[in-house]
C-alpha cells in the first residue's frame, strides 16, 4: 500500500469504532479522514478544542469561511445546530467528560498505554496542545497511526520520548492490525491479511499477546 492508502486503510477501520451521536474529537492529520468513512446511518458530533462543536465537512477550495478554522488551523465548516465558544469553555467539555472518543496520533505508544505524541521544543509541533486533556477526559481513546515510523517501530515496551498522558490509551489501529491496551498488555485483536502475525510482531517492539479470537480486518 502507499502512503494515502496506508491512511485511508487506518481511518475506514477507525470510523467503525464511531457509534451514531457520540461527540468525537479527531486530532490533526490522519483522523481528520474519519469522517469520510462513516458507516451509513451514524453520525457523529465532532469537537474541537479551540471552540466548537458540530464541525461539518472540510470546505471546498474556495469556499471556505475564515471564521470556521479547526485545532489544527485548517478550514472546517458547521453542520445546522453547531455551537462556538471560547477555549475555556471547549476545554470544559472536555476535562468534564463529555467526549466520548478521542483519536489521536502518536509518537511513541507502549503496552501500559502510555502515549508520546508531541515533538521536542524547536520542532514542527512544540508542544503537547489539547492532546493531554483529551487523553485524560474522553471515555475512549482511541490511536490511528502508521505501525512504524522510517521502519522503526512506535509501539514499544516503554516510551522513550516525553509523555503527553499516562495509561489512557485504549486501541491502536494501524494498517497492519486493531491492538487493545489490556492489564496484561497489548492484544492484537485483528489482523490485515497482508500481513502475518509474525510480520506485525516483527514491527512492534512490545511483545504482543494474540487474540484466540484473532479476525481479519473488515
Amino acid at each position: 500500500m502507499d502512503k494515502n492508502e496506508i491512511r485511508n486503510f487506518i481511518a475506514r477501520r477507525a470510523a467503525q469504532e464511531l457509534h451514531d451521536g457520540d461527540v468525537v474529537n479527531l486530532g490533526i492529520g490522519l483522523p481528520t479522514l474519519i469522517p469520510n468513512f462513516l458507516p451509513e446511518g451514524v453520525n457523529v458530533i465532532l469537537q474541537s478544542e479551540n471552540g466548537m462543536i458540530g464541525m461539518g465537512p472540510t470546505p471546498e477550495e474556495g469556499k471556505e469561511d475564515p471564521w470556521f478554522i479547526n485545532a489544527g488551523g485548517g478550514f472546517t465548516s458547521a453542520v445546522e445546530g453547531a455551537s462556538t465558544f471560547d477555549s475555556a469553555t471547549s476545554f470544559g467539555i472536555i476535562r468534564g467528560g463529555h467526549v466520548d472518543v478521542s483519536v489521536l496520533g502518536a509518537m511513541q505508544v507502549d503496552e501500559k498505554g502510555d502515549l508520546a505524541n508531541w515533538m521536542i521544543p524547536g520542532k514542527k509541533t512544540p508542544g503537547m496542545g489539547g492532546a493531554m486533556d483529551l487523553l485524560v477526559g474522553a471515555k475512549k481513546v482511541i490511536l490511528a497511526m502508521e505501525h512504524t515510523a522510517k521502519g522503526n517501530p512506535k509501539i514499544l515496551k516503554k516510551c522513550t520520548l516525553p509523555l503527553t498522558a499516562k495509561g489512557q490509551v485504549n486501541m491502536i489501529i494501524t494498517e497492519m492490525g486493531v491492538m487493545e491496551i489490556t492489564p496484561d498488555g497489548i492484544v492484537l485483536t485483528e489482523i490485515n491479511p497482508e500481513f502475518s502475525v509474525a510480520d506485525v510482531q516483527a514491527a512492534t517492539e512490545a511483545t504482543l499477546i494474540i487474540s484466540p479470537n484473532l479476525k481479519e480486518i473488515k
